[in-house]
Parts: structure tokens; C-alpha cells; sequence
């Protein structure tokens, strides 16, 4: 294995220090804990369960400490979550690639409350969540391979957003919270609930605007709002009906977001909309429940303002139903049927359709001496890829404070409309990255082994190895014209990109995240959740794929929340080192490494429930970027406040 030894003399000072005073602040507390062990309850499988029974590596963080958090977005704290790579192209939500274990941003299922939102068109848009931190109860990240759980996407990971539901007392809430800062940078938020015996209501607002540090003939400006409700109804006959609505609206600069020319000076306006209703009924021993969704967004993008606009417009549908039966506490199965339809009408890709359907099973058993089973398959029907079956099993032992774990899935994936069909509606393309219809589907076999270490409900420190064997894997390479499939509206003396279909890739790596929780009475309490990862990526393949040359090959990122009585500090840190690259025709670079810090200093008011708060983003004011030729912003402050009435 290649890459795997970490640098030290590499790491900035900085860097270094915040690190071992980590591992020294965990040291000490945590040997005096005696607590019970954890019973944290997730829904890695469609079944609730205790974490340590899953067989799978999660993070989970919950929906009130995201507004504790240096962050504008959803999209900015998965940036700072153990083993997450974000790839961010602007800040604030403008646009981010999601990135679990290396691979590709494609790989990554983003759904809420069960129900996929990954876009058809695009997986630049999969970071668009579109809900209010008061909305959401918490944020689970399943890292490794879930399709015969989830369906298509979920190779590298899932993103899972549960809402809150209802809690069944009456109250009224009024949060409202604004902030202003550098750049002419204005945030501001309103949510509103209400909740009495049998339902429940909430309406949410977000937008983050700023007019943008200064570009190549232009400003990094965005502009960036969503509208939300979510209502919950408890029926006298035990059905459960949950609804929830939302409109994204992102107006913002894209220059080199995709390309790396001088003549890009591009600028994108993405709108969607988005309802999903779930309708549960809860038997004695059995739970059925009926998902719907439907999705539809309206892309317009243009290159150059002399320019004319790619519009597509997309819609996405998802019907699904589920059995779960649970007559013994130790043996539970879930059954369902999913339906998928997408559609896309593009004066850039054309007008195309695909239907998709699957079935699956999945079951959860406890056994004697704390031994778990999990196993899952799904058979799946695409019009694009025919049948296929998914299957999946994880293994778990727990011994006292210490659960070993292992996992073994099989992934797919299709292409999106832009892989397929980008550039190909149009009638003379002289440069730029082509869609290839012919591209086969994406096949991976994961295998994983790991354990966790956990000390009462405070501590839980985990390590695991992963390994993923990708055939077919799609991403974009540099492609000489006389190598083009489609040549009829190219020109022989163009530079392109084509989506092509990688014979074969292999991403090995070792991963290690902890978290740390812990109050002392009610005037100090600590927060820290952390991770590093070292991983590898190799082809046969001589030309270079963009997206796998861009993953990071060592990742570490933290959070860490500190009170003392009413002030409260928050620190996000990521560190990376991966391929370094340049475009020299922007004088653009990717360094082989970077750190980036932020922090949030807030006064609590009002028995903690409400703050006011001073912010810096990119603390040590790098000069950096994700993605080559896509600029962050230098140092940011910010100052504003966030009531709770």
C-alpha cells in the first residue's frame, strides 16, 4: 500500500498543537469514568437499533448542537464530521461535493426521514438539505457500503437526516437568529412551531447572501434561501401522517466550478422544490408504512455573461412501502418495494426518462453472547442496467466495553443525466466535459473490520479497515478527439473530458474517530467528536480520473464545543493531504496539503437558550481550495445572535 505514512514534519505547528492537546484534554477524564455504556439508537438498517449492533462505523451528531457550531450549512458541518471529506467550491451551501472513504462524490446517498434526495441531474446538488437545525432531531453518517439497504448511490456512504417528530405536550417555540460579517455577508433565520397532543407544525426560513471577495472579472457573490414546513399527525387509530415541504432557491457565482479556462466567468441559479409524506400505522407486532416523494429542480447555468444559459429542469419520484415485523425482540425483518422515476428536459442534454424498482428484505438478530447479525438483499430493476441483486451482511460481538465488527456489501451505482448526456444536446462544442450514453453501471464489492472502545455514555474511540474493489467506475478522463464516441459536434482540434467507465479501481484505507462528551455539573461541559483517515486509490488505468486524483489521501477533521457557565467556545479544524495540481491558464493551484480552522465565541443568555456570538472562518487566513480553480474565501468574521423564545 502506497501513501499511507503521514508526514509529521508536514503538519503545520498549528496543527500539531491543537492535536496533542486533544489527546491530552481525553486522557485524563476519561480513565475515571464508570458509567454504563452507551445506548445510542440509530437506523443504520430501517431498523432501530443500538449502535453497537449494527456491524457498521457511524457518526451521529444531534440537531440542537448544530447551531453551537461555526457553520452557515448543513453542507459546511458535514466538513467537520470524522472521515467526512466535503470538497467545498463556495461557502454558505453554494455548492459542495460529499465524499465518504475516497471514490467519488456520486457515491454518497443523501436522504431524510428514509427517502433518497440525491439529484438526478447532478450530484453537486446532493449538499442541498434544506431544512432548519430546529427541524432536525439528528444527522447519521453510515460510511461504507449501504445499497442493499438504500438502493444506488450508497457505495460509499449514506447521509441520513432523521426530522424531529412529535413529542406529544404543547408548546410554542420562536427561534430567530441574524449574523453580518465580512464581505457584505448577511445570515438570517426564523423557525416557529407549534405542537399540541395529536399534531405539529413548524415553518422555517434560511438565507445566507454576500456580495464575495473579488474574482478573475468578477465577485464570489451567493445568495442562497429556503422556505420549509413540517407537519405531524397522530391519529386516534394509531396512523402516523408526517409531511414535509421545501423551496431552495442558490444564486451564485461559479467560475471554474467545473472548468478550468480563462474564459470562465460562469454564474448559476439552481431552484427546487421538495415534499415527501410518510403515512404509518403501528400494529402489535407489525409496522407498515408508505413514503412518497417528489422533487423538481430547475438548473440554469451561464458560462460567460456574453453567453447563452444550459437550462435543464429535473424531477425526481420516489414511492416506497414497508413491512417491519418485530414479534421477538431478537429477530426483527423489514420488507418493502421501492419505485423510482426520473426525468429530465435539457437544452443542454436533451429530454430523457428512466424508470427504476426494487424489493428488498432485511433482517436484524440478536443471539446468544452478545453476538449481532445483519443481513439485507435487494433486487433491483433499472431501465438503463436491467436486474441486478444486492446483498449485505454485518457481524458484531460485544464484550463489555469493547465491540469488534465486520461488514460485507455489494454496491451499485448508475450514471446521473450530466454523465450521460452533458454537452450532447448542443450543436457545436469546441472544449469542455462530454456525457457518454454508453457508460455501464457502477459495481463494488466493500469489506470492512473494526472495533470501538467505549467508556459509560462519555467516550467511545473506534479504528477500522475498509477495502473497495470498483469495476466499471465513472468518472471524468482526458480524452483526445479521435478516442470520442460522438464526434458530430466536436471539433478535432478540442480539448475534452469524457465520462468514461474505469475498468478497474481499489480503495484501501484505515480510518479512526472518537468522541467525547462530558458535563460537570452545570457550569462546565465539553463536546469533541474527531477523526482521522489514510487511504489509497489505485488503477491499472494510465490516464488520470478527475474526482479519484482530487480525494484526499489523509483527512483529519474535529469539532470540539467548550462551556464554562455562560460562555461557550466552538472549533472546527480540517486537515488534508492529497495530490497537488495546477492550471496554469488561471494560475490556479492545488496545494498538497492545507489546514483551516474556525471558531464561534458566544455569551449564553437566558438560561443558555439563546446566545450572542462573534465568528471567524479560515482563522489563519490560507489561501486554499477543494477543487482546482474554485476559490474559498480568506478570513471571515462575523458577529450577530440567536434567540430562543
Amino acid at each position: 500500500m502506497r501513501n499511507w505514512a503521514l508526514p509529521l514534519q508536514k503538519i503545520p505547528p498549528m496543527m500539531r498543537l491543537v492535536l496533542a492537546s486533544l489527546m491530552l484534554s481525553l486522557s485524563i477524564p476519561t480513565i475515571a469514568q464508570k458509567t454504563e455504556l452507551s445506548e445510542v439508537v440509530v437506523t443504520a438498517s430501517m431498523l432501530p437499533q443500538q449502535e453497537k449492533e449494527t456491524g457498521r462505523n457511524i457518526v451521529s451528531i444531534k440537531g440542537s448542537s448544530l447551531q453551537n457550531l461555526p457553520i452557515s450549512s448543513i453542507d459546511e458541518l458535514l466538513k467537520y464530521l470524522p472521515g467526512i471529506e466535503t470538497q467545498q467550491r463556495g461557502p454558505a451551501g453554494t455548492q459542495s461535493n460529499i465524499i465518504i472513504r475516497g471514490g467519488t462524490f456520486q457515491q454518497v446517498l443523501v436522504i431524510i426521514d428514509g427517502i433518497r434526495i440525491n439529484d438526478p441531474l447532478t450530484g453537486h446538488f446532493n449538499g442541498y438539505i434544506p431544512l432548519h437545525p430546529s427541524d432536525i432531531n439528528r444527522i447519521e453518517i453510515i460510511k461504507g457500503a449501504a445499497s442493499a439497504i438504500y438502493g444506488s448511490d450508497a457505495i460509499g456512504g449514506v447521509v441520513n437526516i432523521i426530522t424531529n417528530g412529535l413529542q406529544q405536550k404543547n408548546n410554542h417555540k420562536l427561534s430567530v437568529g441574524s449574523k453580518w460579517g465580512s464581505y457584505n455577508s448577511r445570515s438570517n433565520n426564523i423557525w416557529w412551531g407549534v405542537q399540541k397532543q395529536k399534531w405539529k407544525l413548524s415553518l422555517s426560513s434560511q438565507q445566507n447572501k454576500a456580495d464575495g471577495e473579488a474574482l478573475r472579472g468578477t465577485t464570489g457573490y451567493f445568495n442562497n434561501t429556503f422556505y420549509a414546513a413540517n407537519f405531524n399527525y397522530n391519529f386516534a387509530s394509531d396512523w402516523k401522517l408526517h409531511i414535509l415541504h421545501a423551496n431552495d432557491s442558490r444564486d451564485f457565482n461559479a467560475q471554474n466550478f467545473y472548468t478550468t479556462f480563462k474564459s470562465d466567468t460562469a454564474s448559476e441559479v439552481v431552484k427546487s422544490s421538495w415534499t415527501q409524506t410518510s403515512l404509518q400505522k403501528q400494529f402489535a407486532h407489525t409496522t407498515i408504512k408508505f413514503d412518497a416523494a417528489y422533487k423538481n429542480l430547475s438548473d440554469r447555468f451561464r458560462f460567460s455573461p456574453a453567453g447563452s444559459f444550459n437550462e435543464n429542469k429535473t424531477s425526481l419520484f420516489v414511492a416506497q412501502g414497508t413491512v417491519q415485523f418485530s414479534r421477538n425482540p431478537n429477530h426483527q425483518i423489514v420488507t418493502g418495494a421501492q419505485w423510482i422515476h426520473k426525468k429530465i428536459r435539457s437544452n443542454d442534454r436533451g429530454n430523457h426518462a428512466l424508470a427504476h424498482g426494487a424489493a428488498f428484505v432485511i433482517a436484524t438478530h440478536k443471539l446468544p453472547k452478545n453476538i449481532f447479525i445483519n443481513e439485507s438483499l435487494r433486487i433491483d430493476w433499472d431501465q438503463s442496467y436491467g436486474w441486478v441483486i444486492i446483498p449485505q451482511a454485518n457481524a458484531s460481538w460485544v464484550k463489555g466495553i469493547l465491540t469488534t465488527r465486520a461488514s460485507i456489501g455489494k454496491g451499485v451505482r448508475d450514471a446521473d443525466f450530466t454523465e450521460r448526456y452533458n454537452n450532447y444536446n448542443k450543436t457545436l462544442v469546441t472544449s469542455g466535459s462530454i456525457g457518454n450514453p454508453y457508460l455501464q453501471t457502477e459495481k463494488s464489492w466493500s469489506y470492512e473490520l473494526g472495533a470501538d472502545y467505549r467508556m459509560g455514555a462519555h467516550f467511545k474511540w473506534g479504528a477500522t479497515v475498509f477495502f473497495r474493489d470498483q469495476n466499471n467506475l465513472i468518472d471524468w478522463t482526458p480524452t483526445p478527439f479521435p478516442m470520442m464516441p460522438r464526434q458530430s459536434n466536436l471539433v478535432i482540434t478540442g480539448n475534452y473530458s469524457l465520462a468514461s467507465n474505469i475498468a478497474s479501481v481499489q480503495t484501501k484505507g484505515i480510518e479512526t474517530d472518537l468522541t467525547y462528551n462530558k458535563k460537570w455539573g452545570e457550569d462546565l461541559e465539553l463536546n469533541i467528536s474527531t477523526g482521522l483517515v489514510w487511504l489509497a486509490s489505485t488503477s491499472p488505468n494510465k490516464t488520470p480520473s478527475f474526482y479519484i486524483s482530487s480525494h484526499a489521501r489523509f483527512l483529519w477533521n474535529e469539532q470540539i464545543v467548550c462551556r464554562a457557565r455562560q460562555l461557550q467556545l466552538s472549533v472546527n479544524s480540517v486537515y488534508k493531504i492529497r495530490n497537488a495540481q495546477t492550471a496554469s491558464a488561471i494560475n490556479a493551484a492545488l496545494s498538497p496539503n492545507y489546514f483551516l480552522v474556525n471558531t464561534k465565541c458566544a455569551y449564553l443568555l437566558k438560561k443558555r437558550s439563546s446566545n450572542v456570538f462573534v465568528e471567524i472562518t479560515n482563522v489563519t487566513n490560507n489561501t486554499y481550495s477543494d477543487l482546482l480553480g474554485a476559490i474559498m474565501p480568506s478570513r471571515w468574521i462575523a458577529a450577530g445572535f440567536q434567540l430562543h423564545l
